[in-house]
Parts: C-alpha cells; structure tokens; sequence
C-alpha cells in the first residue's frame, strides 16, 4: 500500500493516524520530496475520475485562477504535475484499488 499526500496536511495525517491505528503496513510518498508525473496522474484517472482526483477546493486552484481557464483534461493532468498541491489528498493505491480523501467509514469497509 502507498500513501501519497503532504505530511502537513490534515486530511492525510487523518489517514496516516487511521492506518498506524489498525496497524496496516504503508510507505508513504510526500509530494513535496517526491512529486508525481503525468504518468502517475492519468494511471490513477484509469480507477478516480478527475472531478475525485482534482482539488477545486483548495488554495492552488483558487490562487492560479485556473477555473477561469476552462481547462480540458489534458490540460488539468498538467497542472496537478506540475502543482500537485492540485491533487485532492491523500491518494491511496492498494491491491484493490485507489481511495481519495479521507473517510473513515470508507476506509474501514475497504481496509479492515
């Protein structure tokens, strides 16, 4: 299981808690040290959609003013590239799947 996401982030030190918890084995990958490609973004576009994967939310989307860019798919895979504070968080790849975000309900159901 890898665990994507920023250590500061709320959501994800949510998730890292979760985890440690119930003693589920993870590597955890910061993009901040380690970000992801396209690649990586378009291999998780194949399980989440885009509106899961995209963070509109946030302070990056808000701050590049990218909703009034009209961006097609393409386009927004480039930008979580290159920000990938763009990335809703955390991102959870495992045998079954990928998970976005944190939901404890979600999580229990899937990984315990």
């Amino acid at each position: 299981m890898k665990v994507y996401g920023i250590k500061s982030c709320g959501s994800v030190k949510k998730a890292l808690n979760f985890l440690k918890s119930h003693e589920i084995v993870f590597e955890f990958i910061d993009f901040k040290v380690t970000p992801v490609d396209e690649v990586k973004i378009k291999e998780w576009l194949e399980n989440v959609s885009m509106e899961r994967l995209l963070n509109t939310k946030g302070t990056t989307y808000r701050t590049l003013k990218l909703k009034e860019m009209n961006l097609n798919d393409e386009q927004k895979i480039e930008w979580m590239a290159k920000a990938n504070n763009l990335i809703k968080r955390p991102v959870i790849e495992y045998d079954g799947g990928i998970e976005v975000g944190f939901d404890e309900a979600l999580y229990s159901s899937v990984f315990l």
